[in-house]
């Protein structure tokens, strides 16, 4: 407003000022200049600071610069890091490792004082690591340089005189400490501990009194006059063994027999020797039954000298003896016509095969293939292991003599193969392959150059039985399931067929020629484990089973 007052006309003013009148003093201020600045504030110096950029971001509102993108995400720059997080001196996986060069003996020695006093030397620069206070009060000794003491002074205990050995009052090296009771008293079991004694005491009373059982047999018949023998053994008149040439066979279609008796499952079943008029059955009701097979196909005798389930029976040429192995881990010699107990044999450990020596000199020997990993040979006169071959890393399953009786074919859990020179304790033939599994049972084909195994992987393979005993991969008999379950495989007299059964209880018939499978029957409900052919009648197989049957086909 006072300029406003100031303000005047205009052309007054002038013509005064023109004229250069001065009537009157007038004082007239110098103008005044006001600056007005539209621009916003900007703070130019936070413009100067990096920008920081969300790696994530998807979107940038600014114009940032190249290094400003690829600077370091969050925190300080990596002390070994020049051009970025991706380009480092980094040479392990959490970072960087310097090495340091350090001798065995000092590395093991500060390992184990770090381990035993809590501290150790520190490799990069001179200190302790670790505990301070234990290496102050150790002086910093480490276990293999120094002893390390405490730094409080302990008396050393010494130990009473020992005195003179025969003297009154000898102590020798047990002698105790001074300040010790000569006299500790034993230190007493718990309540669990002498139940648990008193429990394996017991354990070990009934095997004993199992082991006990005394061999029986009961005779299932009419009793005979005395000083009568009882013709078992003579095979009915007019049954031959027939000649190689004329014996031809063929695969029986139906079921014909059953021979029930036994309380559990069959294990084994073997004819009789030649002329096939009896049949031996091994059960796991620890019995062994004599049947038979011609006349009225009734049970003849029931063998008892076991105390638990029987694995393996086996006769001798003849027939008039026969072994059998139980799981009591006892092996028996019967006397086929009589019934009694001729010897017991053992070695302590469970037998899985037995199989006497097919020459006719050496009836007396008899091999045993049992759970310690190895073959025992036993001798029936003395009743003393001969030899034992030890070479397998598993429990034996079968033991198959070749060749006359000059060798032997053993097979074990370690789905190994081997073969042995009777006698002699030392592998000839290591048959081992990486595809090969455990065989459980084989059998040698008639002609005697091949032998069949059952092999675990549901299969039948075929190998030599004499020379280098090579595998024939031409022959494999396939169809059957008999994973897990020691199934036995079985040849017909002639050579013509290979038969076994399987885990669904049924029994399997091949050519041995094609390999093509000719029949399959429905033999028993659970599993048929023990198959047999006649050695006489042609187209008659025996068959057994877990469910404690033993069948006849024809």
């Amino acid at each position: 407003m006072d300029f406003l007052s100031q303000y005047g006309d205009g052309s007054d003013d002038d013509s005064k000022g023109a004229h250069g009148a001065t009537g009157s003093n007038v004082s007239v201020p110098p103008p005044m200049t006001t600056l007005v600045n539209a621009a916003p504030a900007v703070d130019t110096i936070a413009l100067r600071r990096e920008q920081y950029v969300d790696p994530a971001a998807k979107v940038v509102f600014t114009n940032p610069k190249f290094d400003t993108l690829w600077t370091q995400a969050i925190g300080p720059a990596h002390p070994f890091h020049k051009e970025g997080v991706n380009k480092g001196l980094a040479n392990h996986l959490t970072g960087h490792v310097e090495t340091m060069n350090v001798g065995h003996f000092q590395f093991d020695d500060q390992y184990h004082t770090f381990h035993n006093y809590g501290y150790a030397s520190n490799p990069a620069q001179s200190g302790i690591v670790g505990d301070v206070m234990s290496a102050h009060l150790f002086n910093g000794a480490s276990v293999f340089g120094s002893k390390a003491k405490p730094n409080e002074i302990v008396a050393s205990k010494k130990r009473k005189p020992q005195g003179r050995a025969g003297e009154e009052g000898y102590l020798g090296p047990w002698a105790p400490y001074e300040g010790e009771d000569e006299i500790k008293e034993a230190a007493q079991l718990t309540e669990e501990q002498i139940a648990y004694i008193d429990e394996q005491a017991k354990k070990k009373q009934k095997s004993e009194k199992r082991a006990a059982v005394q061999p029986t047999s009961v005779f299932h018949g009419k009793e005979l006059p005395a000083g009568q023998a009882r013709p078992v053994l003579q095979p009915p008149s007019g049954i031959k063994p027939p000649k190689e040439d004329e014996h031809v066979c063929y695969i029986p279609k139906r079921w014909v027999h059953t021979w029930e008796g036994h309380t559990k499952g069959v294990q084994a079943i073997r004819f009789f020797p030649k002329f096939g008029h009896l049949l031996l059955s091994a059960s796991m009701d620890s019995t062994v039954k004599l049947w038979d097979v011609y006349n009225n196909r009734k049970c003849l005798r029931t063998f008892m000298g076991h105390s638990e389930a029987v694995r393996d029976v086996w006769f001798n040429n003849e027939g008039t003896q026969f072994l059998s192995a139980s799981y009591d881990r006892n092996i028996v010699l019967w006397d086929t016509e009589t019934g009694q107990s001729v010897s017991t044999f053992s070695n302590k450990k469970v037998p899985y095969c037995v199989r006497i020596h097919p020459d006719a000199d050496k009836q007396n020997i008899f091999l045993v293939g049992s759970s310690n990993k190895k073959v025992v040979q036993f001798d029936t006169r003395t009743g003393d292991v001969v030899q034992e071959y030890d070479e397998h890393l598993g429990a034996v399953n079968s033991v198959t003599f070749v060749e006359d009786g000059k060798k032997f074919i053993s097979t074990s859990d370690d789905k190994k193969m081997f073969v042995w020179e009777f006698g002699i304790p030392v592998v000839i033939k290591h048959i081992a392959e990486p595809s090969m599994h455990s065989i459980p049972s084989v059998a040698v084909h008639p002609g005697g150059k091949y032998l069949a195994g059952q092999s675990l992987d549901n299969q039948i393979v075929v190998y030599e039985a004499q020379g280098r005993f090579r595998q024939n991969r031409r022959k494999r008999f396939t169809g059957h399931i008999n994973s897990g379950y020691a199934c036995q495989v079985n040849f017909s007299p002639d050579g013509q067929f290979v038969m076994s059964g399987d885990a669904e209880g049924k029994l399997w018939f091949w050519d041995w020629k094609s390999c093509k499978n000719f029949r399959t029957l429905k033999a028993h409900d659970g599993v048929c484990i023990g198959v047999e052919w006649h050695p006489v009648d042609s187209s008659k197989v025996a068959t057994c089973g877990w469910d404690g049957l033993i069948k006849y086909w024809d």
